[in-house]
C-alpha cells in the first residue's frame, strides 16, 4: 500500500530529457509538484536527464526503490519487470497500451508480462496507466497534461479510474465545484491491481473520506465487495460512474434472460447489493459526495421530496425529472403545513412556489426549516431562479440559513436554473450539491436513495442435479423439478408417440437443445383438442421446424395442459461475465424484452430478497388484489424465485429461465423453459 499509494523512491524506466516528449512529463511533474524523495531516471543514451543524473540500466541504480513506472514501448516492458523487482520495487506501473486491449498478442504479453511480476514479488499497476497521484503527499508519478496546472485542488476525496485520460478531466471539473481530492490513480488494463482492490486501500487511509469510481468494467467483483464492506464500516461512501449502459450487446445473449440482464444491468444489481452509489451522468457523480458524505443509506426511504421554487416553471422541471427517476415531490405533510402556515405560507399541490416571495433570505430560510420537519419526505430540494444569477448573496443566504437551522437532518440539494456561477461557487464552499441540470438532480437523489448497506448474496445450498450436455426444454424441465418447480408434461420421440393420460386442451412444443424460441420457428402449437388433432399438428410441427431450422438438432415433442394465470412473469437466472450470478424477475410472455419491466438481484437470493423484487415489477401489482382483481399466490412466486436463484451453486449452467411462469391464486405453472450450458 505504501509503495504504492507514497512511494519514498521511484524509478522511471526509459525517461526522455526532451521536455516535448510524452516520457518526459512524469519526471517534470512530479518535480513541479513538489516531489522530495530519490527519483532515478533511467536512460541508456544519456547521464543525465532534465538535469538529474541518470542510469542506463535499472541494475546501476545506487539503492533500492519503492515503485517503478515504466515508460518504454510496449515490446520493451518484459525485459524489465524482473530487473525492477531485484531493485527492491514493490509495484511496477507501465504506461505502454498494446497489451490485452490489442488482441490475442498483446493478452498472452500481459500475460506474461504478469508471470513474470508475480514469480519476482512484484505488484503491477496497468498497463496502460497513467500512473499515481498524492496530493497531500506531493506526489504526481503520471503523464496526465491536466498535471501542467500549477497547483491541484487538495482535498479529501481519492478517486480510482480506469480510464488514465479521465483523471485530469474529473480533477478540473471537480475544482471547478470546490471539489479537492486526495488520490487519483489510473489503473488500466488491471493486470493484477484493480479498481476494487486500490478502493479497498484508500478507504483505509485516514486522509480520504470517500472514494469515487470511474470504471469501464467490474474486473474481480470480489474485491469491489470487500472495498464496500470496509467502506461501509468506516462510514466513507464509495460513488461509481460506470460506462456500458448501451443495449446493443443484448441481441447477442442466447435467452430473453441474457437481453435484459445484460452486464449494465448486472451491474446495477451488484452496485445495489454491496452498498455502492451509480451515478449514470458525470455531473450527478461529482455532486454526490457533497449530497452523502458524513451520512448513511436511509433505512426507510420514502422516495419523496419537499421542492420550494421561485420560479414555477423551473420547479416543474424538477418535479418532472425527478418523477421520471421514480421520486415523489410530494406536497407538506401536517407538520409541514402546519410551520408554513405559521409563517404566512401555503403549499398548493407538490410544489411551495415562492414565486412572488422572491429569495428573500428569512422567507427561504422559514420554507426550508418548515418543509425539513415533514415526516414523508427524503430531502429538502430548492430551486432558485434569476436572482441566483443578479443577486448570488440574497439566493444562496436563504439556502445556508435554511440548512444551518434544520439541522442537518435531511439533505438539502439545490437546483438553479440559469446560469449562476457565484452562486454555485457559494453554495460548493459550504458544502451544498448545487445542480446545473434538473436530470442530473434527479440522478444524484436516485442514487442516494437507492443507496444502502452492504447485502450480499445469500447463502443456500446447491440443488443435486444432473444435466444433459446438450439440454433441450423437457431437461430444462426436470431441472427446475428438481429445485421444486414441477409442472406435469410429458415428452413425445416422434408424433406417433402420443401421451395415454394427457389432459385435454395441450400445448405442443418441438424439442430442441438449439430453438430458443420456439414460436419464431413454428414450434408451438396451442388449444390442441385431442389425440387425433396432437398427432397431426406434431407431424405437421416437425416438417416446418425442419425446414426453418436447417442446422437444428430435433429432439422430439413436449406437450403439456393448457393453462392460464391470473399474471406472467419471467424468472431467469444467468451468469454474468462481470459481476457472477444474478437473478431476474419482470413481465413475462412473448412481450417481455419490449416491457423491460424486470429487476434483478445477485444471485442465490432469500426470501426477503425474492419480495423486493416482487415489489420492483410493476405488472405483478395485479396479483395483490389491484382493483378488486383475484389475489395470486405470491408466496409460491417467493419460493420459486429463491429456487431458480440456487443455480448460482451450479458452476456448470451459464443461463436458465421460465418464460412464462404463470401465477395462480394457488401455485404457479412453468410454461416454458430453457437452460444453457457453460
Amino acid at each position: 500500500m505504501k509503495a504504492l499509494l507514497a512511494p519514498a523512491s521511484i524509478a522511471l524506466i526509459g525517461a526522455s530529457g526532451d521536455p516535448a516528449r510524452l516520457t518526459a512529463r512524469a519526471q517534470i511533474y512530479l518535480r513541479k509538484h513538489g516531489y522530495a524523495g530519490a527519483l532515478y531516471p533511467v536512460n541508456p543514451r544519456s547521464a543525465e536527464v532534465l538535469g538529474e543524473k541518470a542510469y542506463a540500466r535499472v541494475e546501476d541504480i545506487p539503492a533500492e526503490i519503492d515503485f517503478a513506472y515504466i515508460l518504454l514501448g510496449t515490446e520493451q516492458v518484459e525485459s524489465q519487470i524482473a530487473a525492477v523487482a531485484a531493485k527492491g520495487a514493490k509495484v511496477a506501473c507501465i504506461l505502454a497500451d498494446g497489451f490485452a486491449e490489442a488482441g490475442p498478442a498483446g493478452l498472452a504479453l500481459q500475460e506474461r508480462c504478469l508471470a513474470a511480476a508475480k514469480a519476482a514479488g512484484l505488484r503491477l499497476l496497468g498497463p496502460n496507466s497513467m500512473g499515481i497521484i498524492n496530493i497531500p503527499a506531493k506526489i504526481a508519478a503520471s503523464v496526465n497534461a491536466a498535471l501542467e496546472a500549477e497547483t491541484l485542488p487538495l482535498g479529501r476525496l481519492a478517486l480510482v479510474s480506469q480510464s488514465g485520460s479521465m483523471l485530469g478531466a474529473i480533477m478540473s471539473r471537480g475544482a471547478a465545484r470546490g471539489l479537492g481530492f486526495s488520490h487519483m490513480i489510473a489503473t488500466g488494463n488491471e493486470a493484477d491491481l484493480t479498481a476494487g482492490e486500490i478502493a479497498a486501500m484508500l478507504v483505509e487511509d485516514p486522509g480520504v473520506d470517500a472514494v469515487m469510481l470511474f470504471l469501464e468494467a467490474i474486473r474481480a467483483p470480489e474485491q469491489f465487495a470487500r472495498a464496500a464492506a470496509l467502506a461501509h464500516r468506516a462510514g466513507k461512501p464509495l460513488i461509481a460512474y460506470k460506462l456500458g449502459r448501451s443495449s446493443f450487446g443484448a441481441e447477442l445473449a442466447t435467452s430473453h434472460t441474457g437481453a435484459l440482464a445484460g452486464s449494465d444491468a448486472a451491474a446495477e444489481a451488484f452496485f445495489r447489493a454491496h452498498g455502492i452509489l451509480r451515478a449514470t451522468m458525470l455531473e450527478s457523480f461529482l455532486e454526490l459526495p457533497a449530497l452523502v458524505l458524513g451520512r448513511k443509506p436511509l433505512v426507510n426511504a420514502h422516495r419523496a421530496v419537499s421542492v420550494l421554487t421561485t420560479t414555477g416553471g423551473g420547479g416543474a422541471m424538477v418535479v418532472d425529472a425527478l418523477g421520471v427517476a421514480g421520486i415523489e415531490a410530494r406536497a407538506p405533510d401536517a407538520a409541514a403545513a402546519e410551520k408554513l402556515h405559521a409563517v404566512g405560507m401555503q403549499a398548493h399541490g407538490r410544489l411551495l412556489d415562492m414565486t412572488l416571495a422572491g429569495t428573500k433570505p428569512e422567507r427561504i430560510e422559514a420554507a426550508i426549516t418548515a418543509l425539513a420537519t415533514a415526516q414523508d419526505t427524503d430531502a429538502v430540494i430548492p430551486v432558485i431562479g434569476s436572482s441566483a444569477q443578479f443577486r448570488p448573496a440574497d439566493a444562496v443566504a436563504g439556502i445556508l440559513r435554511g440548512r444551518d437551522a434544520a439541522g442537518g437532518g435531511k439533505p438539502i440539494a439545490a437546483f438553479l436554473v440559469p446560469q449562476a456561477d457565484a452562486s454555485l461557487d457559494l453554495l460548493a464552499e459550504a458544502g451544498i450539491p448545487a445542480f446545473r441540470t434538473p436530470e442530473s438532480l434527479a440522478d444524484a437523489m436516485r442514487a442516494y436513495l437507492n443507496w444502502q448497506g452492504p447485502n450480499p448474496p445469500a447463502s443456500l445450498p446447491a440443488p443435486e442435479i444432473t444435466l444433459p450436455e446438450a439440454p433441450d426444454e423437457a431437461d430444462a424441465r426436470d431441472l427446475f423439478a428438481a429445485l421444486g418447480l414441477a409442472t406435469p408434461f410429458a415428452r413425445m420421440r416422434t408424433p406417433a408417440d402420443i401421451p395415454d393420460d394427457m389432459r385435454y386442451p395441450v400445448a405442443l412444443k418441438i424439442l430442441s437443445p438449439d430453438i430458443a424460441h420456439k414460436t419464431e420457428m413454428g414450434g408451438v402449437a396451442l388449444n390442441i383438442p385431442d389425440a387425433d388433432a396432437l398427432r397431426e399438428a406434431a407431424t405437421k410441427m416437425g416438417a416446418t421446424v425442419a425446414v426453418a431450422a436447417l442446422d437444428a438438432r430435433l429432439t422430439g415433442f413436449l406437450v403439456q395442459p393448457m393453462a392460464r394465470g391470473l399474471a406472467e412473469v419471467i424468472l431467469g437466472f444467468r451468469r454474468d461475465p462481470e459481476v457472477g450470478p444474478v437473478v431476474l424477475l419482470g413481465a413475462g410472455g412473448v412481450l417481455a424484452e419490449l416491457h423491460r419491466d424486470v429487476t434483478l438481484r445477485l444471485a442465490p437470493v432469500d426470501e426477503a430478497g425474492a419480495r423486493s423484487m416482487i415489489a420492483d415489477v410493476r405488472a405483478l401489482r395485479v396479483i395483490e388484489g389491484w382493483r378488486g382483481l383475484p389475489r395470486g399466490d405470491v408466496e409460491a412466486l417467493v419460493r420459486a424465485i429463491v429456487a431458480v436463484s440456487r443455480l448460482a451453486a451450479l458452476p456448470e449452467i451459464r443461463e436458465a429461465e421460465i418464460n412464462p411462469l404463470m401465477i395462480h391464486e394457488s401455485g404457479v405453472t412453468v410454461a416454458d423453459a430453457w437452460v444453457v450450458r457453460q
